[in-house]
């Protein structure tokens, strides 16, 4: 019947945009649209006395797809209606020239307009020679060609998404893997995510192996197999050729979701000692297999344990959102194919790698040998050690030293130690080449196990992702004396009930360099992600935003001043539990070379009433009606002796 017909053409539809159907659930129409369209028949009696393209006509040679072809030269004033013009061809008029690629054919229609058709497949066309060497155009061209993609992958995300979190703070990140799971590119999204989304990727391929098919998709979030805490919630999809028999890529979205459950709405407490605490811990579960959504299972898990996850409908809503960006990802990924040919786009993948390596190791050979170790405010300290190989044009980054594992939750699972070093050697490239795996090649790493940066089951770990991510970052900059310390915390502020939850990072002081005074006000170095609006976080939330401003004269002074912090103050129109994890409270960002040290923050609970209680750098509280939470972000350190 039509309706069976349309019911199937939808879900087909589905399955394009979200990679998934559910034809179990009702079809909703919501809305229905009718065009009409009504075709003339135009008569041109001109027409028929047109010069047929069979007579002799001029020619030239033109270069496409790295060959040099004979193409006929046309005016467009003599093609008679039906005429065909196959490719190459060059069709002139007075204000316009039309190139007819080769495997292309132009059709005249009967307005005397022109249509073009692809008659040959591109795969017939495209030529494998000397892909075994990158040519430096093309390799410029798939540097942006896959970073383009995993851009894409993130705007369907934002806009396919539910929760503030993803839609509103982009707090996401998409990225492109070779088979093995080594990164390829990514878009400048949340360095952390990006630094440590390989080992979720290895994990499913640990876990799963020989048995992941096309049409499959996982999610994880287990902070020991590449997560960084439990509210990062990672969506990985295979992608094969055609034929679905070769396992030619992998896409990944990891999106911070609002609540995952746990002691605390937001899923940040403040006070957590076991991964338990913290949320539903998603082990490497398959979602999707033959394009079908396993829902049931997704909502059994969300809802289950001591602390099931507050709004599980958002979270799946989230998670469908995160498959649709990798359907966009994969599909833009055949359109590479299509454009390049499979054998060339697989060799660029490798390409793309070799070249960070090669930018990284440059990079190392204008560096030295150095030390450097940060005090936490909990007591914790990390300890780093880099070694210059100058005949290997390599480094050696050793942690050891570094505190052990802590029963509080600042522990931070090794991946995200790498994603630090990562993002560091990075950063000293002076190129604008993709965040891929080459970039570790000329890296060696030593993290000390169970220690703080490398803890086993069951350790809390939510602020080790955002908190001593930040500080393994600046005390690896200090170790290399080309940065003094950024405001070293997130500011993760986090509130709500059974209705609402929220959760942001608060920018704040950048470090000063040896060039340049550091950024004011601004998200640093391992978050990448947006406040919310003022205006839509008032309108989805109780609280009101009383001011928002830079904090004057917060960064430390020198040669190169640290930037400044910034005062944030919300006022809570309803009462809430509201949660602060920070750092930076009482240990202050070092300055550097004679740099001063940038101020410390500061967390503030004003009651009603208008008495002020100075808070620790994680703290709890039952915010009451009209009570207002006031954050003082950290200034960054200055650089060089002030003259």
């Amino acid at each position: 019947t039509d309706t069976e017909l349309l019911e199937e053409q939808f879900h087909d539809l589905h399955r394009q945009q979200f990679g998934f159907a559910d034809e179990d659930c009702e079809i909703i129409i919501e809305s229905l649209r009718v065009t009409v369209s009504v075709q003339h028949d135009h008569h041109h009696a001109e027409a028929a006395q047109q010069v047929c393209i069979n007579e002799e006509q001029k020619s030239v040679q033109f270069y496409s797809g790295g060959l040099l072809h004979d193409a006929l030269i046309l005016s467009r004033d003599t093609l008679a209606q039906g005429a065909r013009i196959t490719g190459p061809a060059i069709i002139t008029e007075k204000t316009a020239t039309l190139v007819i690629e080769a495997g292309w054919q132009a059709i005249v229609e009967t307005d005397l307009s022109l249509t073009l058709t692809r008659i040959e497949t591109r795969k017939k066309l495209q030529s494998t020679a000397g892909i075994e060497e990158p040519h430096p155009v093309k390799l410029e061209i798939f540097n942006r060609r896959f970073m383009s993609i995993a851009e894409q992958m993130g705007f369907a995300l934002a806009r396919t998404s539910h929760s503030v979190n993803i839609k509103e703070r982009l707090d996401f990140s998409c990225a492109l893997f070779d088979p093995t799971g080594n990164l390829i590119a990514n878009a400048p999204h949340v360095p952390v995510h990006l630094g440590s989304m390989s080992d979720s990727v290895r994990a499913v391929i640990a876990k799963h192996g020989d048995d992941i098919r096309a049409g499959d998709a996982y999610v994880l979030n287990n902070p020991y197999q590449g997560g960084t805490h439990l509210p990062d919630i990672t969506a990985v999809t295979p992608v094969f050729d055609d034929q679905d028999e070769c396992l030619l890529f992998f896409v990944a979205s990891r999106g911070h979701h609002a609540d995952i459950g746990g002691i605390s709405p937001g899923s940040m407490p403040s006070g957590s000692h076991r991964i338990d605490e913290e949320g539903i811990l998603f082990d490497n579960l398959r979602l999707v297999r033959n394009c079908v959504l396993d829902e049931q299972t997704l909502r059994n898990t969300l809802t289950s344990g001591d602390w099931p996850a507050r709004k599980p409908q958002q979270n799946i809503a989230d998670l469908q959102a995160q498959l649709a960006a990798n359907t966009q990802g994969a599909r833009e990924l055949h359109v590479l194919i299509d454009e390049f040919g499979e054998a060339t786009v697989l060799a660029y993948m490798q390409h793309v790698q070799d070249n960070a390596e090669q930018a990284v190791r440059a990079a190392i050979d204008t560096l030295s040998d150095g030390s450097h170790s940060c005090q936490m405010d909990n007591g914790a300290e990390i300890r780093v050690d880099i070694r210059i190989d100058r005949k290997q044009r390599a480094a050696t980054i050793d942690f050891s030293g570094t505190s052990g594992q802590s029963d509080s939750n600042f522990n931070a699972p090794a991946s995200i130690c790498r994603a630090a070093v990562l993002y560091v050697f990075r950063c000293m490239v002076d190129k604008d080449i993709p965040l891929n795996e080459g970039c570790m090649r000329p890296l060696k790493l030593n993290i000390p196990a169970r220690s703080m940066i490398s803890p086993e089951y069951p350790a809390a770990v939510v602020a080790g992702n955002v908190e001593t991510s930040q500080v393994i970052v600046d005390c690896l900059f200090g170790a290399l004396g080309v940065m003094a310390a950024s405001q070293g915390t997130m500011n993760n502020l986090t509130f709500g009930d059974g209705q609402y939850q929220y959760y942001e990072t608060l920018g704040g002081g950048y470090g000063a360099g040896r060039d340049n005074t550091g950024a004011s006000a601004v998200q640093c170095h391992m978050t990448n992600s947006r406040l919310t609006d003022p205006e839509i976080l008032e309108q989805r939330f109780p609280v009101r935003l009383e001011y928002f401003r830079i904090r004057k004269h917060s960064g430390g002074s020198g040669q190169h001043t640290g930037g400044n912090g910034l005062e944030r103050c919300l006022r809570f129109l309803k009462p809430m539990q509201v949660s602060i994890l920070s750092n930076r409270r009482e240990t202050r960002p070092f300055g550097l070379f004679g740099g001063d040290d940038g101020q410390a923050g500061e967390n503030w609970y004003i009651e009603p009433e208008g008495k002020q209680h100075q808070l620790t750098a994680s703290a709890t509280i039952e915010m009451p009606d009209e009570g207002r939470f006031l954050i003082k972000t950290p200034g960054g350190g200055g650089f060089g002796r002030q003259r």
